[in-house]
């Protein structure tokens, strides 16, 4: 995806920093990670509050092969229908940087 199309998914929260990683993105909002963009797809940071809500809109935590094992990161696929609805993308967007927050602390 395409640094343009990033920033219009995150505008409701202002201007995000974009910085390349890992064979991806970071997507940053006042220097604090809030998704990741791995091979096109665009990943939520999920915690315990929000992991219920991305799940039952569909999403997948986002999992990579381990040593002998998978390992699950704090980031979801963003749920198909927010593509369709700003309104609804501005409403993941706010969950994602709500749980980057909470995961600083």
């Amino acid at each position: 995806m395409d640094n343009a199309a990033i920033e219009e998914m995150f505008e409701t929260l202002g201007p995000v920093t974009i910085r390349r990683m890992f064979g991806g993105k970071g997507i940053y909002f006042e220097g604090v990670i809030l998704a990741v963009e791995v091979d096109g797809e665009i990943l939520l940071k999920g915690d315990a509050e929000t992991a219920p809500a991305l799940e039952e809109a569909g999403s997948r935590q986002w999992t990579y092969a381990g040593k002998g094992k998978p390992v699950k990161m704090p980031y979801w696929s963003t749920p198909d229908s927010a593509f369709d609805d700003p309104e609804e993308m501005a409403r993941w967007v706010r969950m994602a940087h709500g749980a980057a927050l909470r995961a600083k602390k």
